[in-house]
C-alpha cells in the first residue's frame, strides 16, 4: 500500500520536523516544497497552525485528507463542520501552550503599567525624559480579572499571586461550581461585575458567537480609568474601533493585544490605534518561546502518526 502523504503547511520546528521524516512509513512534503500549494490532491494527513485556513472547497477537495493536527488550541481556523462531514479528524495540542502565554500575558501588564515601550520609544528618538513627569502605576496587591478561566487562565492566576501577590476575580460561565479550588480567587456571575472591580482585564476564550466582540465600548465605560486590557487569546474577542476610542480619550489606562482583527498587523489597518502610546501590539506570540515550539511540534507529530495508526488520541477535537 502507498504510504500516506503528510504536508506541512506552516512553520515548524526543525526537531519537530525531523521526527516526521524519521518515520519510514509517511512520505513529508515540507512548507517551502512546491507541491505544497497542491496538497488537496493526495495530502492524508496536515500539519497547520494558525497561518493556514482550512475551508469547506478545500476539505471537498482532499478526498485522501484523513487528518489534521494544528499546533495550539484555538481551531477556529479549521472549518469543523465541514470537516465533520467528510470524516477528517481534527487535533490541537491542548494545555501545552499555557506557560508560554501566562509568561507574555505579565509581561505585558508589566509593560503597559510601567510605560515601557513607551519610554523605549522616545529615548530611542532622543528626547529628554522626565522621570517625575513620566510616571507608570504599581500592579503590586492589584486584582485582575480573568475572563476565561482555562489552562492558560489558571497559570496567569498561579503567577499573578506569585509575582504580584494579587488578587485574582474570575470570569468563566462554562467552569464547574467546584472550580480552582486550589487558587485563591473570587467568582463572579456576570462579566460586568468583574470589570467594575479589576485593575487588568485579561482575555483568556476563544473565539465564538458568544464572546465575538465581549468588550466594546459598554464594558470600556464599565472598566476603571485605571485599568489595563490584555488580550493573548483570538482577535475579534476585542471591539478595535470601541478600544482605539477608549485609549485616546484616556477611558482606560493601556492595553496590550496579542490578538487582533487583522493578523499580522499591519500599518495600514492599525495606523489610527497605533497612535496611542499607551497600547502594545505584538503579532501573536504567546507561544512563541524555543522551548514551547519544540514542545508543541512534538506533540503535534505525535498525535499525527497516532491518528494515522488507528490509535484514538485525547486531544482529538471530534
Amino acid at each position: 500500500m502507498p504510504k500516506p502523504i503528510v504536508y506541512i503547511l506552516d512553520p515548524y520546528h526543525p526537531d519537530a520536523v525531523t521526527a516526521l521524516q524519521n518515520n519510514p512509513s509517511i512520505d513529508v512534503v515540507l512548507k517551502n516544497d512546491p507541491r505544497r500549494d497542491n496538497w488537496h490532491a493526495d495530502a492524508t494527513g496536515l500539519m497547520i497552525r494558525s497561518e493556514t485556513r482550512i475551508t469547506p472547497t478545500d476539505l471537498a477537495q482532499a478526498k485522501k485528507l484523513k487528518v489534521i493536527v494544528k499546533q495550539g488550541v484555538g481551531v477556529d481556523n479549521i472549518d469543523l463542520s465541514s470537516a465533520k462531514d467528510h470524516g477528517v479528524v481534527v487535533c490541537n495540542t491542548p494545555a501545552l501552550n499555557s506557560e508560554s502565554v501566562a509568561e507574555l500575558t505579565l509581561t505585558l501588564a508589566l509593560s503597559i503599567a510601567r510605560r515601557i515601550s513607551e519610554v523605549d520609544r522616545r529615548v530611542r528618538r532622543g528626547e529628554m525624559v522626565v522621570r517625575s513627569q513620566t510616571l507608570g502605576q504599581s500592579l503590586y496587591q492589584k486584582a485582575i480579572g480573568i475572563i476565561g478561566m482555562g489552562n492558560i487562565g489558571k497559570v496567569v492566576a498561579r503567577k499573578w499571586i506569585g509575582a504580584m501577590d494579587g488578587r485574582i476575580v474570575a470570569y468563566d460561565p462554562f467552569a464547574a461550581p467546584d472550580a480552582w479550588t486550589d487558587i485563591p480567587h473570587r467568582r463572579v456571575q456576570a462579566l460586568e461585575e468583574l470589570l467594575d472591580v479589576s485593575d487588568v482585564v485579561s482575555l483568556h476564550v476563544p473565539l465564538t458567537d458568544s464572546t465575538r466582540s465581549m468588550i466594546g465600548k459598554p464594558q470600556f465605560e464599565r472598566m476603571k480609568n485605571n485599568a489595563i486590557l490584555l488580550n493573548c487569546a483570538r482577535g475579534g474577542i476585542v471591539d478595535e474601533a470601541a478600544l482605539t476610542d477608549a485609549l485616546t480619550t484616556k477611558k482606560i489606562y493601556g492595553a496590550a493585544l496579542d490578538a487582533m482583527d487583522v493578523e499580522p498587523p499591519t500599518i495600514e489597518a492599525y495606523e489610527e490605534l497605533l497612535q496611542n502610546q499607551n497600547l502594545i501590539m505584538t503579532p501573536h506570540i504567546g507561544a512563541s518561546t524555543m522551548e514551547n515550539q519544540i514542545k508543541s511540534g512534538l506533540a503535534v507529530v505525535e498525535t499525527l502518526i497516532a491518528v494515522l495508526e488507528g490509535e484514538d488520541v485525547p486531544n482529538r477535537v471530534f
